[in-house]
């Protein structure tokens, strides 16, 4: 058998193919085709828009697939969400669907826009946004280029942003959120109720849950004398309690530790102080709570 994986194209790329291969799968993409490959001989992977992802999830043309929680509110698919995975183009949270308007406008809030013209590609959640706030304005599907509109062609904007920085580079002000959006990993529900899909769909929720667990973080192992203990033990930071295991050495222990990666620089030079010797610092692919 085989399991039709959806692969979105576009800004989450480059990120999936990176998360992908730390969770142990390597896919190999060419600009001539929407069909990459996967060392997994039961996996078919497509080259699917984010924006159309759900659609075809849920029409079975694919089993699963990777897409943001946006547009899957946008078109309204019926899939099933297997989970959420916090990462995005240039970062690993969440992004932001905002309101914006020129700085210099007079509008504050989204009852300011009584009428006006607001430009988005998120056409169909802004109408519900607008709706469910009783404003009744003009909601325009914007091709791109969505920053540049106001105040010529647009009045407002609804865009997605995970700094805020392009926006303010075009003198735009955020007004408010529409929606808050992650990346998700969903299923077609005929394929999630089959075992043998659900099982491998299970398995890469899995595996990629815990290169996300990863990311940002490293091991350190070292061995420390057990008068010394003590003393590297109230230094280290911990995902949970630190591994102790005995050497051969009766007064030896190997110590074995999982920290944020940026902590690193400042902690060795203090374990090293307080006893530790032979400090190894490694990279993790995957942390499987």
């Amino acid at each position: 058998m085989k399991l039709k994986l959806g692969i979105p194209k576009g800004s989450l790329e480059n990120a999936t193919i990176d998360l992908f291969r730390r969770a142990g799968f390597n896919i190999t993409t060419s600009s001539r085709s929407y069909f990459p490959a996967i060392d997994d001989p039961e996996i078919e992977c497509m080259m699917i828009r984010a924006q159309e992802m759900a659609r075809y999830i849920e029409d079975g043309v694919l089993d699963a697939g990777l897409t943001g929680r946006d547009w899957i509110e946008e078109s309204e698919a019926r899939v099933h969400t297997v989970a959420d995975l916090i990462y995005a183009k240039q970062s690993f949270g969440k992004v932001r669907w905002v309101l914006a308007v020129p700085e210099a406008s007079t509008f504050h809030s989204v009852k300011d826009l009584e009428g006006k013209i607001i430009a988005t590609e998120l056409v169909a959640t802004t109408k519900r946004y607008l709706a469910a706030n009783g404003v009744k304005a003009k909601v325009e599907f914007s091709w791109g280029a969505t920053e540049v509109k106001p105040p010529v062609l647009a009045d407002a904007i609804v865009e997605v942003t995970e700094t805020g920085s392009s926006l303010r580079a075009n003198k735009l002000r955020i007004v408010e959120t529409v929606l808050e959006s992650n990346t998700q990993l969903i299923a077609n529900v005929d394929s999630w109720a089959g075992d043998w899909k659900r099982r491998k769909i299970e398995d890469i929720r899995m595996l990629l849950d815990g290169a996300i667990n990863a990311l940002g973080k490293v091991g350190l192992m070292m061995n420390v004398r057990k008068d010394c203990l003590a003393a590297v033990l109230a230094i280290l930071p911990a995902l949970k309690n630190p591994t102790i295991s005995n050497l051969s050495d009766e007064g030896w222990v190997a110590v074995h530790t999982i920290l944020e990666e940026i902590t690193v620089r400042n902690i060795i030079p203090r374990l090293k102080e307080a006893g530790g010797q032979g400090i190894v610092e490694y990279p993790l692919n995957k942390i499987v709570l």
